[in-house]
């Protein structure tokens, strides 16, 4: 087993306290020497590293009609080609927050380093941009940083360019060559749904040219992939899918003000899937070709047809479970939390990780037993920025972020709850609930080390006696909350990205919602990108509702545990 702390995306923390950042409104920088310290471990959650599989791309490419593949005029460049073989390498960024590239010829996974990135969010491969045989890849990252490295090999690539503010999109992907320049450009959504069009420019230090506006209504899609050339024509298509799983074929015009032709709907059940993810051109036949995860964690692939359609799925070898986001996938990326702790009634700590399945690993214990009795914790997503949950505990005033005093003044608190960002900063932050029902704000500064001054939500949410979130339900790419009332009614409070008003008016999800002694928000579940929920019974049954990005917001239960009723508090 390998630290969940290991690595790249370790967590950097120091043996004494660190200074706020300036203007939080509780607390006075903590002195190492007489800051009360809570008498506890710090909580290394420990997790199986299975090893990446291996890309076996031969069933898929054995289905290639030999006739049609002699007939094709062209092929469809591969968009991240690093071992030279002329098909597309997978690049994925696995549950540790590391990226690896698993290449087509069935070799065995190497570690890409993009350097100065803490994680890559989402990958976006553009293939060969310069014209040296080389391909190039985009990384964007939580705060909305997106970096282009040049000339990648299967290990790592250089860094050329870094723009910011890509954050106001939730969505960023690349269809291939638009213009029919021959060059790979890129497509972004915004919250709203509307879709902006970025012309490759030939300078790999300035790559973009300035936006324009494709259309609205895209947000009706869960799933954006930008196919490359499925249509023959040698411009970039799009594959995209609802919320009611029916996928559509957008082809392509060559005008970059209308870049697509009216959609064509090739059918439903492809909800199966939580990631659809671009392959290029698998069986060297011209047409672009299709993967997709089931939630099982077994990869499928599709060869096209030239046509916007595709042949009957085949099933490749390998589980791909330990993926938390494909490169050139089309759902919106999410990290920071997919996990919860139990503590039972003796104060004993267990972590339970999620399996990209809707699934739970098996229990691990988080300290000694007893140890956690009385502490006043919250796990909420991470503040740093990495790929794991940060543990909160308020001990004599002070809020602990690991080793880390964040300061005092916390006791005035009775709730905390972190599901993400909240502000529209790309940076984790913080709600905290005062005894007279007032909610505020706290934004983290990105590296879970302070918070600015609070910043007022409202009142009246004394009312609830659950406050909880770990990123998205709503479908739009901004962490939301649910709440629940004494009367058992569930509410959804969709984010809004800003911090002076960071939710919009509740929304009834349900009722008879108190029919659970428990709920907890692991984050997402099953690898799909939307936030999950889970609840426990008196009778220690445990039941999972899966994030459908709908007005609904979650899906309807399902069993996935029993004996729960050992724990007094779930985080």
């Amino acid at each position: 087993m390998r630290s969940a702390f290991s690595g790249r995306a370790r967590r950097v923390t120091t043996c004494t306290a660190l200074a706020l950042s300036a203007g939080m409104l509780l607390a006075s920088p903590a002195v190492a020497d007489s800051a009360p310290r809570p008498p506890r471990p710090v909580v290394e959650p420990q997790r199986g590293d299975s090893a990446p599989a291996n890309l076996d791309l031969s069933p898929l490419a054995g289905t290639a009609d030999t006739a049609r593949a002699a007939e094709a005029t062209a092929v469809v460049a591969p968009r991240f080609d690093v071992d030279g073989d002329g098909k597309t390498d997978l690049i994925h960024r696995k549950w540790n927050g590391w990226t690896y590239v698993a290449p087509s010829s069935g070799t065995a996974p190497t570690v890409f380093d993009t350097s100065g990135t803490v994680l890559d969010l989402d990958l976006v491969p553009l293939g060969d941009q310069t014209g040296n045989g080389k391909p190039e890849v985009l990384s964007l990252t939580a705060t909305g940083s997106l970096q282009l490295y040049v000339d990648a090999t299967s290990t790592t690539g250089s860094f050329a360019w870094s723009g910011s503010g890509w954050n106001i999109y939730n969505k960023v992907f690349s269809p291939g060559d638009v213009d029919g320049d021959g060059k790979a450009d890129l497509l972004a959504r915004q919250y709203n749904g509307e879709l902006y069009f970025y012309r490759w420019t030939g300078n790999a230090t300035a790559p973009f040219a300035g936006r324009v506006k494709v259309g609205s209504g895209w947000g009706a899609y869960d799933q954006l992939v930008g196919l490359g050339d499925n249509d023959g024509d040698g411009k970039g298509d799009l594959l995209t899918r609802d919320t009611a799983g029916k996928v559509y074929f957008y082809g392509s015009t060559g005008s970059t003000a209308a870049p697509f032709k009216p959609r064509k709907e090739l059918g439903g059940g492809w909800n199966i899937y939580n990631q659809i993810v671009a392959a290029d051109d698998v069986n060297a036949d011209g047409r672009a070709d299709l993967l997709a995860r089931d939630q099982s964690g077994a990869l499928w692939g599709y060869n096209g047809r030239g046509n916007g359609t595709f042949e009957t799925r085949v099933k490749l070898t390998g589980s791909w479970l330990n993926v938390d986001q494909f490169g050139g996938a089309g759902n919106i990326p999410a990290a920071g939390k997919t996990a919860f702790l139990a503590r039972d009634k003796a104060g004993t700590l267990f972590w339970y990780g999620g399996e990209n399945n809707g699934k739970l690993t098996a229990r691990e214990q988080q300290g000694s037993t007893g140890g956690w009795a009385g502490a006043n914790l919250s796990f909420v997503s991470a503040l740093d920025g990495g790929p794991y949950a940060d543990l909160l505990e308020i001990y004599q005033g002070h809020l602990y972020n690991r080793e880390r005093d964040l300061g005092g003044g916390w006791q005035i608190y009775n709730l905390l709850a972190g599901p993400g960002d909240l502000s529209g900063d790309g940076k984790s932050d913080l709600l905290a609930r005062d005894s007279a029902g007032v909610l505020w704000l706290y934004q983290g500064n990105g590296s879970g080390t302070g918070f600015a001054s609070r910043i007022k939500v409202g009142s009246g949410w004394g009312g609830y006696n659950r406050i909880l979130g770990a990123g998205d339900f709503s479908g739009d790419g901004r962490a939301d909350v649910v709440v629940r009332d004494g009367s058992g009614n569930l509410y959804l409070y969709k984010g809004t990205g800003s911090k002076t008003a960071p939710f919009a008016g509740r929304v009834r999800i349900g009722t008879g919602w108190g029919t659970y002694t428990k709920l907890v928000a692991p984050g997402d579940l099953n690898g799909d990108g939307k936030a999950d929920l889970l609840g426990v019974t008196a009778a220690g049954d445990l039941y999972r509702y899966l994030g459908t990005g709908t007005n609904a917001a979650i899906t309807p239960r399902v069993k996935i545990g029993y004996g729960f009723q050992t724990y007094a508090n779930l985080y």
